[in-house]
C-alpha cells in the first residue's frame, strides 16, 4: 500500500508525520511524507522552533512527486493538523489530484479542531474550513467525541446521540466515520471507547482508560485505521487491530513514565496486535 501523508513533523517525539509514517512502515507500508511544519518538539510543551512551511513550499513538494508520475499507485492520503488555510487548500487539491490519477484512492482526514477539556484550540477559520471543505472530499474523517459535535452543530453525550452526530456527519461526505475518545455518560466506570459508522452498521470497542495525556495518539490512531481498513476492507476488524495497537503504545508509554509516546518500544505491538478486545455490533 502506498500512502501520501500529508502533515506536521517534529525532530523530538511523535505527533504528526514522526507518529504515523512508522507504524504504518512497520505494517508493511510505503509512506510519502510532506511535512507542513517542522519544528523541535510539538506546541504542547509551549516553546517550540522551527519553521511552519510555506503552502506554496508544500505544494511544489506535491508538484515534484506528482511529476515522478507515481500518483497512480497512491491507494490513501492522510492530513491531520491544519494549521492555516491555505495548507487546507493544498491538501484538498493533492487529494484531487490523487483521485484524478486513481479513483480508488481514498482520502482520510483527522479534523484536529480540540477536545472536551481543553475546547477548540485552533484558528477560528480552521472548523470553518473542515466542515465546509474539508471534510466533504474526505471518505474517512476520524474526530474525537467533542470533535465529532464541533462539525455537525451537535452536543453528543449517549450512544444514540453520537450514533446519530456519526450520521449527520455522513451526510457531509465521508463514508466512514472513526469517533475517537468517547466518553459517553453511560458507559462503565474507568473505561475508554472507539466507534465506527459506515452504511453497513457501527461497531464499539472498549479498552481500560489510561490516565495520561498522549500528544500524538490521534495521529497514531488516524494512520493505523486507515491501513487497516484498506487491508481487510472490515471496520469491525479495522476498529479492533487499531484500538489494540493504540493501547498497547498508550500502555507502554504510561510504563515507561516518559512524556512522548513510546512508538519503537511498542512496534511489535503495532506489526501484530496481541490485545483482544471485544468489537460490539451497535446497529
Amino acid at each position: 500500500m502506498q500512502i501520501l501523508s500529508i502533515q506536521s513533523s517534529v525532530a523530538y517525539g511523535h505527533v504528526g508525520n514522526s507518529a504515523a509514517v512508522f507504524p504504518l512502515q512497520r505494517l508493511g507500508h510505503e509512506v510519502w511524507a510532506v511535512n507542513t511544519v517542522h519544528f523541535s518538539n510539538h506546541t504542547g510543551y509551549g516553546a517550540w522552533r522551527g519553521p511552519l512551511l510555506p503552502a506554496a513550499d508544500v505544494r511544489d513538494v506535491i508538484t515534484g512527486v506528482e511529476e515522478r508520475g507515481v500518483l497512480p499507485s497512491v491507494d490513501a492520503v492522510l492530513s491531520g493538523y491544519q494549521g492555516g488555510e491555505d495548507i487546507g487548500e493544498v491538501i484538498i487539491d493533492a487529494v484531487a489530484r490523487v483521485k484524478a490519477a486513481n479513483p480508488r484512492a481514498t482520502y482520510t482526514c483527522d479534523p484536529v479542531m480540540g477536545n472536551a477539556r481543553s475546547g477548540c484550540f485552533v484558528n477560528p477559520a480552521i472548523p470553518v474550513l473542515l466542515r465546509e471543505r474539508v471534510v466533504p472530499v474526505a471518505d474517512i474523517i476520524t474526530p474525537n467525541q467533542f470533535e465529532l459535535g464541533y462539525l455537525t452543530d451537535t452536543d453528543p453525550h449517549t450512544l444514540e446521540e453520537i450514533l446519530a452526530s456519526a450520521d449527520a456527519a455522513r451526510a457531509m461526505g465521508p463514508g466512514t466515520i472513526l469517533v475517537t475518545s468517547v466518553e459517553r455518560a453511560d458507559r462503565p466506570e474507568g473505561t475508554i471507547e472507539m466507534m465506527a459508522v459506515t452504511g453497513e452498521g457501527a461497531w464499539l470497542v472498549q479498552t481500560p482508560y489510561l490516565p495520561m495525556k498522549a500528544n500524538g495518539s490521534g495521529d497514531v490512531t488516524s494512520a493505523l485505521f486507515t491501513a487497516h481498513l484498506h487491508s481487510t476492507g472490515d471496520p469491525a476488524v479495522a476498529l479492533a487491530r487499531t484500538a489494540s495497537s493504540v493501547f498497547s503504545v498508550l500502555r507502554t508509554t504510561l510504563d515507561s513514565g516518559e512524556r512522548e509516546l513510546q512508538i519503537i518500544a511498542a512496534q511489535d505491538a503495532i506489526a501484530s496486535p496481541a490485545e483482544e478486545f471485544e468489537v460490539r455490533r451497535v446497529r
